[in-house]
Order: structure tokens, then sequence, then C-alpha cells
């Protein structure tokens, strides 16, 4: 059993709970909200580019790719992609080759807090998401798709 990689399931899980959180349901013109900087479509390709490097530097490869954003449901279509993509690999026998400390200080880490970056322009947009206790959630490794769970205890 090797808890780090299984740790970093885990927090890719919660990478998608958090981030099917706030961006589910969001009105169309969410994804082009322009209230706080870069607007919530082009925060989720740079996670999506996080997701590709962290799965590059993993197979060995320190590569860094920048994609334009594709239309708002195909960018969410491509963000767990590459979620599903990233925790497969750690999922497999194929060994990880990069520091597992590393991965998740950089590239997870940073995409952990663009989707608190995301649920707060929800609410600048007029869109507030509904606070829950994360703690209690249903999330667990592998399940990385934007099909999670309701809230367990959502706050009132």
């Amino acid at each position: 059993m090797d808890e780090k990689r299984d740790l970093l399931r885990h927090t890719l899980a919660t990478l998608a709970y958090r981030t099917t959180r706030a961006i589910g349901n969001a009105p169309e013109s969410f994804a082009e909200f322009d209230g706080a900087g870069r607007s919530p479509i082009e925060i989720l390709a740079h996670m999506s580019d996080l997701l590709q490097w962290a799965l590059h530097m993993a197979q060995g490869a320190n590569r860094w790719e920048t994609h334009l954003p594709f239309p708002w449901r195909a960018e969410q279509n491509h963000f767990y992609g590459l979620l599903a993509a990233f925790d497969q690999y750690l999922a497999s026998d194929a060994p990880i080759l990069a520091p597992v400390e590393r991965l998740f200080q950089g590239p997870i880490a940073d995409a952990l807090s663009h989707a608190g970056q995301l649920a707060m322009i929800r609410r600048l947009a007029g869109a507030p998401i509904r606070g829950e206790n994360y703690y209690a959630a249903d999330i667990a490794a592998g399940k990385v798709d934007a099909a999670q769970a309701a809230p367990v205890q959502p706050f009132k």
C-alpha cells in the first residue's frame, strides 16, 4: 500500500468534488463573468493545464502546456478528463517519477486554490453556492468526474 499515492488520489477526488460544487448548476453567464480578474472559464482552463502538467511530471516529463479555453461545457469535460487520466495513472502500478509532495505543493494545491476562487466568484456573480460540511462529504479516491454525491450536511 502506497499511502502517499492514496492520499494524492483522495486529493484529486476532493478537487473534483469541490470544483463540481463551484461550477455545477451555474448560470450560463458564469463562464464569462469578468468582475474578479480572470473569468471562470479561464480559471478552469488553467486548472486543466495544472492537471496536465502534474500528469506529465508523474510520468517523468516536466512539460508545461497552456491551452486556450474550450467552450464552457467542453472545458468542464476537459478538466474532468484530465482528472480521470491523472487518477488512473496514480491507480496503476506505473512509477511516479516526481516527488509526490511536490506534485501536491505545486499543481494540485494551486488547483485547489482555484476551486475556492471559483466558489467565491459564484457569489460575486450573484449565484452563490450553498456552504456544506466538507468533512462529512462523500469523497473517495477514484471519484473524479462531475457526478458527485449530494451534500451530506449543507449549511443553512
